[in-house]
């Protein structure tokens, strides 16, 4: 560029868009201005020489003249020196420019070039972008959504604030980890197979995933993976995920809830059978019943040993006959009316009429039975058939739950008594495993059995003949092992003394 003139640089300089000041050195007047800082400034070159630097600034301390001349100083003695300057038009508009001192030795004497451009538009651009990204930062960490971006490996390369605290986590943690650590272990073939998926183009893929962080409990969250690319700036699978362990304990809820209208249905279904099964059965056993009686009456009153031992066995065949009718009976009567079926009966008696199967099924069984009556009356108004199958099913359940340990070990204790509130009881204790094997405690609901062939339905079943007496029936760890059940039925004390 040598053939280049004088006059070809100044118009050069007089073409640049960048504005230019030139100062001298050591007063720091100016000497010279191009085009464009004559025409932001709306000064001619003439009207900016004498000019001061409170004349030609914004009216703020940080544009002071003395700041000015620091500034100015620092080029000088180091060369350049940058800032944020904001200089007064003519017309008195402010101006912010983005400013650059250099020194410059010319031939003549040293100078401060003085290069500087309008950043006002850009500084709002700037505001507006922090103003957006303040505003999207608190959104990202207010949102109920977790949003993560994994790599290929599964690997978190973006974390919103959002999103490590749903994991109760910092951003930092979560950043950089593999994002399976996080999932429940059902979770994690879920997860990989939606990368997967996505890695091919397949579309945003919605699932359910269980997670946490690690050694915390796990929640349920539902989200959505899709592939995403931003450019050069963030590449990978975006996974959005929000909190819905509320629906999902509903969801449970509602599925239990379910499952036991249909065990009810069930139930009753079975009551419709056992209606008609004792109306079938009821004629048979009247019939029985009268064939024992001819029987017994064939036999006279001979003295024999055999003939004793025969009435002996059609006695009890007798009284088993007898019993399977009240049964019926009462079952009819239950389904269709309890009160009808009720009747004032003392509950030590029903124990004493159930006590003969109760200690058939002990001896068969080798266990001891431990009997404990009050000797008062404790006088209670049920339909004792019922109230006597309570009896029984409890007693059996633990008779046949000690039939499983040690022969010394084997006892159960039923006794009766008087609860604080009035209530007549009877309690059953065992020495077994106790209630530990019960599913979430929840013995009475016809789901939990013991025995290797058993349905659940006796607890189920009476649990409710009890609670339709409006009694209560509880189950509850012994001491110092095996369990106790005891119901309390309300005393009909005050009725039977008048």
């Amino acid at each position: 560029m040598d053939d280049l003139e004088l006059a070809d640089y100044r118009e050069l300089v007089q073409a640049l868009k960048y504005c230019v000041l030139l100062h001298d050195a050591g007063t720091y007047e100016i000497l010279w201005a191009n085009k464009a800082a004559c025409e932001l400034l709306e000064w001619t070159v003439d009207e900016l020489k004498p000019l001061k630097a409170p004349d030609m600034s914004k009216n703020a301390q940080q544009y002071s003249r003395e700041l000015g001349h620091r500034w100015l100083r620092r080029a000088v003695d180091h060369g350049m020196s940058a800032t944020e300057w904001c200089y007064r038009s003519k017309s008195g508009e402010e101006i912010l420019t983005e400013a650059i001192a250099i020194r410059v030795e010319l031939p003549s004497r040293p100078i401060v070039m003085v290069q500087f451009r309008d950043i006002a538009e850009e500084k709002a651009t700037q505001r507006d972008l922090f103003r957006t990204e303040g505003r999207l930062r608190a959104f990202l960490r207010n949102l109920a959504e977790g949003i993560v971006v994994l790599d290929d490996d599964g690997v978190v390369v973006f974390a919103s604030e959002s999103a490590a605290k749903l994991l109760d986590v910092d951003v930092a943690t979560l950043t950089g980890s593999d994002f399976a650590w996080f999932c429940g272990p059902e979770s994690r073939a879920v997860l990989s197979e939606s990368i997967e998926k996505t890695s091919k183009g397949a579309p945003p893929q919605d699932s359910r995933y269980r997670l946490a962080a690690p050694g915390a409990d796990h929640r349920w969250y539902a989200g959505t993976c899709q592939y995403i690319e931003i450019e050069s700036d963030l590449r990978g699978h975006l996974l959005l995920f929000h909190d819905i362990s509320d629906r999902v304990r509903a969801e449970e809820e509602h599925r239990r809830d379910t499952q036991y209208l249909n065990h009810l249905a069930r139930y009753n279904a079975m009551g419709d059978m056992a209606m008609a099964i004792a109306h079938e059965v009821s004629q048979p056993l009247a019939a029985a019943y009268n064939f024992v009686e001819g029987a017994r009456s064939r036999l006279g009153e001979s003295g024999h040993a055999e003939h004793e031992q025969v009435s002996w066995g059609l006695e009890n065949a007798k009284r088993q006959i007898e019993r399977s009718s009240q049964i019926l009976k009462s079952l009819r009567q239950y389904v269709v009316r309890l009160e009808q079926s009720e009747q004032l009966i003392d509950l030590n008696a029903i124990v004493r009429d159930c006590l003969y199967f109760i200690d058939l099924r002990a001896q068969q069984h080798s266990v001891a039975l431990a009997l404990d009556l009050t000797a008062e009356p404790l006088p209670v108004r049920c339909e004792k058939v019922l109230i006597g199958q309570v009896v029984m099913n409890l007693a059996f359940n633990a008779i046949d739950e000690m039939a499983r340990w040690p022969v010394e070990q084997r006892r159960v204790e039923l006794a009766t008594g008087r609860c604080s509130d009035g209530h007549a009881e009877l309690v059953v204790r065992d020495y077994g495993q106790g209630l530990s094997a019960v599913p979430g405690g929840k013995v009475f609901d016809g789901v939990f059995t013991s025995k290797e062939n058993g349905n659940g339905i006796g607890l189920a079943l009476s649990h409710r003949i009890v609670t339709r007496h409006r009694g209560r029936i509880r189950a509850a760890e012994n001491t110092p092992r095996g369990a106790v059940f005891s119901f309390a039925l309300p005393s009909a004390g005050d009725e039977a003394r008048e």
